[in-house]
């Protein structure tokens, strides 16, 4: 009979994991690194994750589980609120979630590093992480009394696109000094748009 796996262990490796892909990128982190960063040995990493997939897959599947991005369509608030109150409040969410060093942001990163030579890994976190979140804001656009757009698929990306656009250049990229954009008025003109061109 196998023993449990403790959920402070899990931690503390994924933690471990994430600190050694950021300071060496994921193709130059090796599992002794983040077994001695985690603190645990390497039988004991093996037997939590087979592999630094794995443990990269684990981390994405920990972004998504306690993100409140994702239950768009079990919140009823965001369907009742003013559809303009609703993208105000999710664009706020979403700067937050990928801005400011998050662990999110950190991911983010480094995929957008990596894709090139680990293509499967931004393909996990386009499955996980992006199309997830593009159903549930087209949900939005889609069933919103205040919508009035006939494509909301295409809203959604317009939407999602705009923000991701603007954590890359402003954040990823360092622009923020030659391509200065107040968050506020990038959130509130972004919505005046969406809303007004439909």
């Amino acid at each position: 009979m196998s023993r449990q796996k403790s959920p402070e262990k899990i931690q503390a490796i994924l933690d471990g994991a994430m600190q050694v892909f950021v300071s060496h990128g994921y193709a130059a982190a090796s599992m002794d690194q983040i077994a001695a960063t985690a603190g645990v040995s390497k039988p004991t990493l093996y037997n939590y994750f087979k592999n630094k997939e794995g443990l990269f897959t684990a981390l994405i599947e920990q972004m998504v589980s306690g993100d409140s991005i994702h239950n768009l369509l079990g919140d009823r608030r965001f369907i009742e609120l003013p559809l303009r109150d609703s993208l105000k409040e999710l664009a706020y969410l979403l700067l937050d979630k990928f801005s400011n060093e998050k662990p999110l942001f950190t991911l983010f990163r480094l995929l957008i590093g990596e894709s090139g030579r680990f293509p499967n890994l931004a393909q996990t976190f386009i499955c996980n992480i992006e199309k997830p979140l593009l159903e549930e804001l087209t949900y939005l656009f889609a069933n919103h009394s205040d919508s009035k757009t006939t494509e909301p698929g295409l809203t959604a990306r317009f939407f999602h696109g705009s923000i991701v656009h603007y954590v890359i250049v402003q954040e990823i990229l360092h622009g923020q000094e030659i391509l200065p954009l107040e968050r506020d008025y990038f959130i509130n003109n972004l919505i005046n748009v969406l809303l007004n061109n439909k």
